[in-house]
């Protein structure tokens, strides 16, 4: 929603200054169409060129994030919390136990109380192979946790691509509004003869392309770019705190010691507080009894 009224400040602060000022939209208008077509078709292109259909699909499908926010929320991170603190619960009382939660999440009691935390494969992959690798003595923290970090970071630089991708058809909005522009200046100069008034519109015409090339440069595709590079950090946050309360299992703190590790670790504005964590934590205790 912030991002739809983002757009409408943008839209409705450039022309209305204009026309506030005294500018006429016909021309903007009538060349609009055109020069959309030479801008908007070449940065497409370029976009289509330098990625394959598997960035292309992963950026079109993160542009929602611009609309949409973060994926993970308050109750989320308390779900995980009290996933990681069940299951590293079963792996102290019995790792036996523990092979049929790690080895078939879909399928597991456990996992299948928090449907939300599920459907990120990835964050269900970090959670088994860290615990399994534990059930098979590699349980070296410092290891560990090198590992850990090696990964959340080659998945937090596939998730940044989309970012990436929108910063370069930004980038390269500006130089194919200029190309626009002079294609404008030549079919001007093909019409030179003609009487001031249709010069006038004519290089009107011409200069839209420039200013619609910065336009979308600034106003619309770089922002775009900076909130799915914002929204990518934030939700990169919830792989962190995996790595944290697994880390602290490792070094064999007690399963609350090891939650609050996470609790602590977890997002001012998503961390649960202490007594309400506590609260969720007791109720899973009661129902294990």
């Amino acid at each position: 929603m912030i991002g739809l009224i983002g757009i409408v400040i943008i839209f409705v602060m450039v022309f209305g200054g204009y026309l506030l000022a005294g500018g006429k939209m016909g021309i903007i208008l009538k060349s609009l169409p055109f020069e959309m077509i030479m801008i908007g078709g070449a940065a497409l292109g370029a976009f289509v060129i330098s990625n394959d259909m598997s960035s292309i699909m992963h950026t079109v499908k993160d542009i929602g994030k611009v609309f949409k926010g973060a994926r993970w929320k308050h109750e989320d991170y308390k779900d995980l919390l009290c996933l990681l603190f069940e299951l590293i619960r079963v792996a102290r009382a019995n790792p036996v136990a523990l092979e049929e939660h790690i080895e078939n999440p879909d399928g597991s009691s456990i996992f299948t109380k928090y449907p939300r935390v599920i459907t990120d494969k990835e964050a269900v992959a970090l959670i088994c192979d860290t615990l399994r690798s534990g059930t098979m003595n590699y349980d070296d923290p410092h290891q560990v946790e090198e590992v850990l970090e090696k990964r959340i970071e080659a998945t937090h630089h596939h998730n940044m691509h989309s970012t990436h991708a929108l910063q370069a058809i930004a980038d390269g909005l500006p130089a194919l509004g200029i190309v626009a522009a002079v294609l404008g200046v030549i079919k001007t100069m093909g019409s030179i003869d003609q009487p001031p008034e249709v010069l006038g519109k004519l290089i009107g015409g011409a200069l839209v392309g420039t200013f619609l090339g910065v336009f979308l440069a600034y106003g619309l595709v770089g922002p775009f770019s900076a909130k799915v590079k914002a929204v990518v950090e934030e939700d990169s946050h919830f792989y962190q705190l995996i790595r944290e309360v697994l880390i602290a299992n490792l070094h064999r703190h007690a399963p609350n010691v090891c939650i609050e590790v996470g609790r602590q670790n977890t997002p001012g504005h998503h961390r649960p507080d202490f007594g309400e964590l506590e609260e969720a934590l007791k109720g899973l205790k009661q129902e294990a009894a």
